[in-house]
């Protein structure tokens, strides 16, 4: 087995390839559009999502040339929130990748249309390519994505999140918000790419809850990041949580606490993988990612 640097560079190089070429050519009319779009997407970004879904794969014996799809329409999900997330009517961010947002370096009409595409794009992917053998396996994919992006996911968690801005939440209330607002997608993006290979019930059941703990634990470090770490190392804004007074893990358990959790929560994810195989070794090296990075 390759080591897990080689791997995940491996992996980032060929979505890059396969975002590239399900992204509309930025001289095809509307160009700016086309443009923007790429320009949201390319050359950025620790690819996570797509990471997790290529492990899933691996986990369940998929053909990776059929998990690249799936990866990418997760990963242009979550292109298209952040791209609608740095806006001024949400966050107001003005870097994002360590380049300007969006919004910034084209207007604000451009990127609400960049996320609206990219949306639409990554669901055309997940139907128009043959991810499984069986139709009924890949439709319930496409409800997957859709039910992780809408309002009982990804957007319901973004819309708490807007709501609690400087109310107190208590942990079960900040985990709910987490668990839709991050959490979705990334659960999405574990069974999505098993759902590509030979999936149990029961191993279903387990890539689920690993993903719940991994996409807790992905915020808790997020949060953690928000309050020590630079902009220049995160490529986004440092410091914004504090400065808008938005309900956080660091906030409401203290830095030290976060990180135990975080800890805690790794420790579920590795525990529930005790009795998979080598197979699974990549969602374990990942689940050690995600809580040791340093950005």
């Amino acid at each position: 087995m390759t080591d897990f640097a080689a791997w995940t560079r491996a992996c980032q190089t060929r979505i890059e390839g396969v975002l590239a070429a399900h992204l509309p050519p930025a001289h095809i009319a509307p160009a700016r559009l086309h443009e923007a779009m790429r320009y949201a997407v390319l050359d950025g970004g620790k690819r996570v999502r797509p990471l997790l879904a290529f492990a899933a794969g691996e986990f369940t014996g998929a053909d990776v040339e059929q998990v690249q799809h799936a990866a990418a329409a997760v990963e242009l999900i979550h292109a298209y929130s952040l791209v609608h997330d740095d806006m001024p009517a949400m966050d107001n961010d003005t870097l994002r990748r360590g380049k300007p947002t969006v919004h910034v370096e084209f207007d604000e009409a451009t990127a609400l249309l960049v996320g609206d595409a990219l949306q639409s794009l990554a669901f055309d992917i997940l139907a128009a390519q043959p991810l499984t053998a069986d139709a009924n396996t890949q439709l319930k994919m496409l409800q997957l994505l859709a039910q992780a992006a809408g309002s009982r996911g990804m957007a319901g968690g973004q819309a708490i999140d807007l709501a609690s801005v400087g109310k107190p939440l208590d942990l079960t209330e900040l985990e709910f918000m987490h668990i839709h607002k991050t959490g979705a997608l990334i659960r999405a993006s574990v069974l999505l790419g098993a759902q590509c290979g030979s999936l149990s019930a029961a191993t279903a059941g387990a890539l689920d809850h690993y993903a719940k703990c991994i996409g807790l634990a992905f915020q808790v470090v997020d949060d953690m990041l928000d309050a020590e770490a630079s902009s220049a190392t995160l490529g986004k804004t440092a410091g914004k949580d504090a400065a808008n007074n938005k309900p956080t893990y660091v906030s409401l358990l203290g830095v030290a606490r976060a990180r135990e959790l975080a800890q805690e929560l790794r420790a579920d994810a590795h525990a529930t993988l005790a009795q998979a195989g080598a197979s699974a070794d990549r969602l374990r090296q990942l689940a050690d990612f995600v809580v040791e990075r340093a950005f």
